[in-house]
């Protein structure tokens, strides 16, 4: 019952944090709301094009910072599960998956929030950083080759669910949960940007 109660907090207080979204906060320090500009995506890309480079440096220090205060919340709890030799925190993915939920869906902004994207990646490197790192090479390739960071964000999203089944890793079911979750929670917040790829209208990152 105690440790129900733990993860209950951890995903409350993750969500809590989430949903300071920087990208909302920042722009209206610059006098803008970045929801009603560009893609109108309370995120850090949307935030590069449309208030410039200083602003989306704030953005990226605020996602990332969440996510990880938030991860070490759910750490500080300590829920554990066993499966055999396999291990998880599961009140470290409990926290770390409200934050991702919190980024999406503000409660302090009308619910209208991010992508997740960047708060993930921080969750991600908190839960696995060797999964995190090949994720975040995967990303890299892609935008590289395509400058669309849209399909980078979905395609590393879904290589993180696809290979935390591989046993080498040593995750339990509940990783395995938190893992689809953050690849649908991806994929379900970048509908519009996978129709605008797939009709070849999608922006690409021009820097």
């Amino acid at each position: 019952m105690i440790d129900i109660l733990k993860l209950i907090v951890a995903l409350a207080l993750g969500y809590l944090l989430g949903s300071l979204n920087t990208a909302v906060i920042v722009g209206k320090i610059y006098g803008k709301d970045i929801r009603s500009h560009g893609s109108k995506s309370a995120g850090l890309t949307n935030t590069l094009r449309v208030l410039g480079k200083s602003a989306a440096v704030f953005v990226l220090v605020g996602d990332i910072l969440k996510g990880v205060i938030a991860c070490y919340i759910g750490l500080f709890l300590g829920v554990y599960f066993y499966s055999g030799e396999a291990k998880d925190c599961v009140s470290l993915l409990a926290a770390g998956a409200g934050a991702v939920i919190g980024h999406n869906w503000p409660v302090y902004f009308g619910f209208k929030g991010g992508k997740g994207a960047l708060t993930a990646v921080a969750v991600l490197f908190m839960v696995n950083w060797v999964m995190a790192l090949l994720c975040l090479g995967f990303f890299v390739i892609i935008v590289t080759l395509t400058r669309y960071v849209s399909l980078g964000t979905v395609c590393a999203t879904m290589l993180f669910a696809a290979i935390s089944f591989i046993p080498v890793f040593g995750n339990t079911l509940y990783f395995y949960l938190f893992a689809c979750l953050m690849a649908f929670m991806t994929i379900f917040r970048h509908t519009g940007n996978i129709k605008r790829l797939l009709s070849r209208t999608e922006s690409k990152l021009i820097l």
